[in-house]
Parts: structure tokens; C-alpha cells; sequence
């Protein structure tokens, strides 16, 4: 691969990138603290082993010093769902990295025009949609803002290619094509539980097998995290049903908290 990929943010998107990356070049990632930077790697290993090819963790380097991705020639920011904590980060990547990198943002939902303006290198931002898990979703969606030069598309094209995923581009406007058209579908399987008392794992079931969705509504929802499909249905200017946010003032966000739209039993360990 050409570039030099940086990766700030150690979460779910940011270790499922630098798995993917390990297969063809040796990736930095940046972690916010000593306890993230050894959850990253745990991670990425755990990745790399369901991936079953080969492929060595090993090749991800993982740092808690910023200042480690001034080398990178493509940053991808892969950090909180929040435009004024995005914002002061791309701010302080613009300023660390080198005058012809790229600064790419993983946003599901906000305005990548926005972020591109707070990254001060309009020209050279692109938003890169990852979808979780990483690995094995194929789909990038590609929004720029106006600003992007050719080089910015075609380089931001060829990071794709390299990682082994599809580019599709897509306008920049809130949630572009796949969340803009999900979530209002996902949201009313959950009016339509409520209203019929059906429980989540019919309405999951009929989905599967009546539609061959992979995973049903109501089991996406809980995956993804009650909170952040909030925020997207927000961002979206959907019809978010009340119970979400419910769940969501009760600190049950879905799987990753071990409580959502399913009961705790379905999550117990």
C-alpha cells in the first residue's frame, strides 16, 4: 500500500481498521491512555485471529503519544459520534501532520463538510463510513467536501481498494445512503413491537428468514448501541421512539452493556 496509515481512536472502528490494515502495511494507532492502548491490542488480536489468515496483530503499532502520527500520510479520525470533540481533535491532527496528508473522518452521520472546515485542510478530508464489524463489512462510504482535490478522491479510493473494501460515493448529507435509509426502518420495528407486543426475537426471525436479513431489527439496534442509533436518528431527523431514549437514560444501550431492547439474560456471560 502507499500510504502510511494513521488511525486515532481505539475503539470498535478504529481496531477493526488497523486489523485490516495489518494485512498490508504496519498501521499507527493512537490511543487516548495506557488502559485503551491495551484494550486496542487485545482487540485487534482477537480480530486477527477470527480472521484466520495470518495476518500478525504485531504489525499494528500502538501509541499513546499523538505526536506518533506526524509520519502518516493518511489519518483517519475514529473517535466519539460528537462534532465538537471530532472537531478539537482533526484541529490538532492538522496541525501535526504533513502538509500533503490526508485527514479522514469514520462519521456515520455528521457533516463531513463541518468537520472538514474544523480539520483546516479542506482539500485534503475525506469521510470514510466503516461499517462494524470492520472486518467484515466490505461497504466504505465516501463523502467530501467540496474543497477535495482529485488527488484527495483518488488516493482516499486506493486506501479503500488496499484494505480490501467497495467505495461507493455519496453525497454528504446526514447519515448519507445506508443509515439514512436503515434507521428510519429500524426504528419502526420498534413501534411496530410496542404496538403488537410481539416479542424481539419474532420480529428478528421473521426479518431473517421472511427478507434474508442477515440480523434482525431489533437485535441491529442492541449491536450498534441504543445510544448512538439515537444520535444517528437525530442527526437524520428521524422519528426516534421514546423507549429508546428510555433505555438509553437507564444506561442500557444494547449489547455492549449487557441490556437494550432484549433482556439481560440474552447477554449474560
Amino acid at each position: 500500500m502507499d500510504e502510511q496509515l494513521g488511525i486515532a481512536g481505539s475503539g470498535a472502528i478504529a481496531t477493526g481498521l488497523a486489523a485490516c490494515a495489518a494485512a498490508v502495511c504496519e498501521p499507527v494507532l493512537w490511543a487516548r491512555s495506557d488502559a485503551s492502548a491495551q484494550r486496542a491490542r487485545k482487540q485487534i488480536a482477537k480480530t486477527c485471529q477470527r480472521l484466520d489468515d495470518g495476518r500478525d496483530p504485531d504489525r499494528v503499532r500502538i501509541v499513546t503519544d499523538i505526536d506518533a502520527l506526524a509520519d502518516a500520510t493518511f489519518i483517519v479520525e475514529a473517535i466519539a459520534e460528537d462534532t465538537a470533540v471530532k472537531s478539537t481533535l482533526l484541529a490538532q491532527l492538522d496541525g501535526l501532520a504533513g502538509q500533503h496528508a490526508i485527514i479522514g473522518t469514520t462519521t456515520s452521520s455528521l457533516s463531513v463538510s463541518e468537520l472538514a472546515a474544523a480539520s483546516g485542510r479542506p482539500e485534503l478530508f475525506v469521510g470514510l463510513h466503516v461499517f462494524n464489524p470492520v472486518a467484515k463489512m466490505k461497504l466504505v462510504e465516501l463523502a467530501y467536501p467540496e474543497q477535495a482535490g482529485a488527488s484527495t478522491r483518488e488516493r482516499s479510493a486506493a486506501l479503500c481498494a488496499a484494505l480490501g473494501k467497495e467505495a461507493v460515493q455519496v453525497p454528504d448529507i446526514a447519515g448519507f445512503v445506508v443509515n439514512r435509509l436503515l434507521f428510519p426502518y429500524l426504528f419502526s420495528a420498534v413501534d411496530f413491537m410496542d404496538r403488537t407486543g410481539l416479542e424481539p426475537q419474532a420480529i428478528d426471525t421473521c426479518m431473517q428468514l421472511g427478507a434474508a436479513h442477515p440480523m434482525g431489527p431489533i437485535a441491529l439496534l442492541d449491536y450498534i448501541g441504543l445510544d448512538v442509533s439515537v444520535a444517528i436518528g437525530d442527526a437524520i431527523e428521524a422519528d426516534v421512539p421514546q423507549r429508546l431514549r428510555d433505555l438509553c437514560a437507564e444506561g442500557a444501550l444494547g449489547r455492549k452493556t449487557g441490556r437494550g431492547l432484549y433482556p439481560p439474560e440474552t447477554y449474560a456471560r
